[in-house]
């Protein structure tokens, strides 16, 4: 078929959108998540996370051949630079000294999710382009400042056109199995590392342990409405001790619960029949990959954290034959248990011309200093030679 057999829509709710399609076009991606299902999506939205009211309006973006979904994306419009985990705040002061608007702009990301994967779906490169075309038409009808596109993969950046998209990057730090023998066990795990991490690391859930604290895993349909509720509880507790709201509520728990349940994983702190803390992990088991997501507790408890976040996930994905475990965003602490650092994409293009190259020179100073940081992280690295 040509060109012109395209048909490009725009969706204010992502729930209008076939749900088989979409998930039948996510599986054929190079790197899909759970977070990019369209269960993930429709939850934020159906359930008051991600609406126009949040500062998060739908445009989803659909492209058909025919009957067949070819191309897709889940873009917003943003009325602020919240929930998004790639800062652009100083850029939107700019445009405001300047007696510009930065809002709306468009953005294609996953709200609240800091996970790199499949951004722009498409079955072939000619249904990409045709993509990049409608983000361009949304963009200009919509008045947007600028167009942005969040944790990406660095492939998909490649394919785009250098001259007009600005490549940004962001370090994160990611736990993987050993490509040609994985690790036998968490043992041999720690057996990989400089004996000063392995000591610290068996130290730290020692005292979890001595605090009467045992860690249960909880996965997939096995967890109840009962455990979603307690996780939002911690969830929405560790939110308030840090005088923060959350970005999500029970609702959504719930329903990605019942939506999707074999893409979680959940570990229950308990101290005899007391819950202490919860922590939730994505997964995508195809792709042998986990991703930390949540945590919260109910009391303070030294190294905790570490391992309910950290020891915990990463001994269940050497059980269970994972071969990676996202830790999320930021976080040097993470490198001494064992995660190494990784660069994390998005590209972004600014409509005004004077604006697009004082942000290209202020990302190649950037990254001139993120690749020094990762050259600094790379020379602490945790493991033995």
């Amino acid at each position: 078929m040509s060109e012109k057999n395209y048909r490009t829509r725009v969706h204010v709710d992502p729930q209008d959108i076939d749900r088989s399609a979409w998930n039948a076009l996510l599986s054929e991606q190079a790197e899909p998540s759970p977070f990019m299902r369209h269960e993930y999506l429709c939850a934020l939205h159906a359930n008051g996370c991600a609406t126009a009211a949040t500062g998060w309006a739908p445009r989803f973006i659909t492209i058909t051949q025919g009957d067949e979904l070819v191309a897709a994306c889940p873009a917003y419009l943003k009325a602020h630079s919240y929930g998004e985990y790639v800062f652009d705040w100083a850029w939107a002061q700019a445009y405001n000294r300047n007696g510009l608007a930065y809002y709306p702009k468009l953005v294609v990301a996953v709200p609240f999710t800091p996970v790199s994967g499949c951004r722009l779906m498409a079955r072939n490169e000619q249904a990409l382009r045709q993509l990049m075309v409608a983000l361009d038409e949304v963009a200009q009808d919509e008045g947007c400042s600028s167009t942005h596109i969040l944790f990406m993969p660095e492939d998909t950046t490649a394919m785009l056109d250098e001259s007009q998209w600005l490549r940004r990057q962001t370090v994160q730090f990611h736990w993987a199995n050993r490509e040609e023998q994985q690790y036998d066990g968490f043992d041999d795990f720690l057996a990989s590392l400089h004996r000063d991490k392995r000591k610290k690391i068996k130290q730290e859930r020692r005292r979890v342990a001595q605090a009467g604290i045992q860690l249960h895993a909880v996965q997939g349909a096995d967890i109840t409405a009962s455990d979603w509720h307690q996780l939002w509880l911690c969830y929405a507790n560790t939110y308030a001790a840090h005088q923060s709201t959350p970005y999500l509520n029970e609702a959504f728990f719930l329903d990605v619960g019942k939506t999707m349940a074999e893409h979680w994983l959940v570990f229950k702190a308990l101290c005899g029949h007391e819950l202490v803390a919860t922590s939730l992990i994505g997964l995508q088991p195809e792709q042998g990959r986990a991703y930390g997501r949540y945590w919260g507790c109910t009391r303070a408890v030294p190294m905790l954290h570490f391992e309910a976040c950290f020891y915990t996930p990463v001994q269940w994905c050497i059980a269970n034959g994972y071969r990676r475990f996202e830790g999320g965003a930021q976080g040097e602490h993470k490198l001494a248990r064992g995660l190494l650092p990784e660069r994390a994409h998005s590209v972004h293009r600014l409509a005004h011309p004077a604006f697009q190259a004082a942000v290209a020179r202020h990302l190649l100073l950037e990254a001139e200093g993120v690749a020094g940081y990762v050259n600094e992280l790379n020379d602490h690295n945790p493991y033995r030679p």
